[in-house]
């Protein structure tokens, strides 16, 4: 017999939503710590007292994990859509203030281990782009295709100088305690990225930036090898996924 009148029947037990966040909680904790490597489900599952069949019911795999964990943290700055200047000058410069945010919501190491993610899995930065949102430290072809539109870029011009460089250097001043403000982006962007850019124009030899999502390996090395700064206390506060704000 048919009870129309009847409330469809719940199927399975309703999420707990305070397990979720503890366990991307800890995915980022991991992850600041020990590096992609680190994050395990046997190793989340252990910290955050949770089965590994709980885990594997929510995500597929590690990578939809981190990007959970990555989507679940308290704000994103890259949540806000990118705005756009009137010129290729101030377009970069948004993408690096907002990089730089990105970067300095967090501890220097938790940004080189997810920049080591991206190198063992490099659909993972392709897939943080795409759930979180602009993280700044690619330069989106419409940006490109908008400065030659206005007669600032030669056609051709290519976004390796800016995907190579501007995230390493942030990285790199940020690990050694240097100012990183709006007079030093602005001397980057004038003095560097657009005369390099301006150069790439007609290039054919060009590499994938460091940054891109897909750097070429070297064949006589393995990424593993890149050294890493120590990684901080797992008592550290500042333990968060670099690609989220305070």
């Amino acid at each position: 017999m048919s009870y129309l009148n009847e409330p469809p029947a719940q199927r399975g037990r309703p999420r707990d939503a305070e397990l979720e966040r503890r366990i991307t909680t800890t995915v980022l904790e991991l992850l600041a710590e020990q590096g992609y490597e680190g994050v395990t489900f046997e190793a989340v599952a252990r910290r955050c007292q949770a089965s590994k069949a709980t885990l594997y019911r929510r995500w597929p795999s590690k990578r939809d994990m981190v990007l959970a964990a990555v989507k679940d943290a308290p704000a994103h700055p890259s949540a806000v859509p990118l705005r756009r200047g009137d010129t290729l000058r101030d377009d970069l410069l948004m993408l690096a203030q907002r990089l730089s945010l990105t970067m300095s919501a967090t501890d220097s190491n938790a940004a080189f281990m997810l920049l080591h993610a991206g190198l063992e899995d490099p659909e993972l930065c392709d897939a943080i782009e795409e759930t979180v949102g602009p993280t700044g430290a690619r330069l989106p072809q419409a940006v490109l295709d908008d400065a030659v539109a206005r007669g600032e870029l030669p056609s051709g011009a290519q976004s390796f100088a800016y995907e190579e460089v501007v995230g390493t250097v942030l990285l790199l001043r940020r690990a050694n305690g240097l100012t990183v403000d709006d007079t030093y982006l602005e001397a980057l962007v004038d003095t560097v990225i657009i005369p390099a850019l301006t150069a790439s124009a007609g290039r054919t030899d060009l590499p994938a930036g460091i940054f891109s999502g897909h750097p070429e390996t070297s064949t006589t090395t393995t990424t593993t090898e890149t050294p890493l700064p120590a990684a901080p206390s797992r008592t550290s506060p500042t333990a968060r996924s670099p690609w989220t704000a305070a």
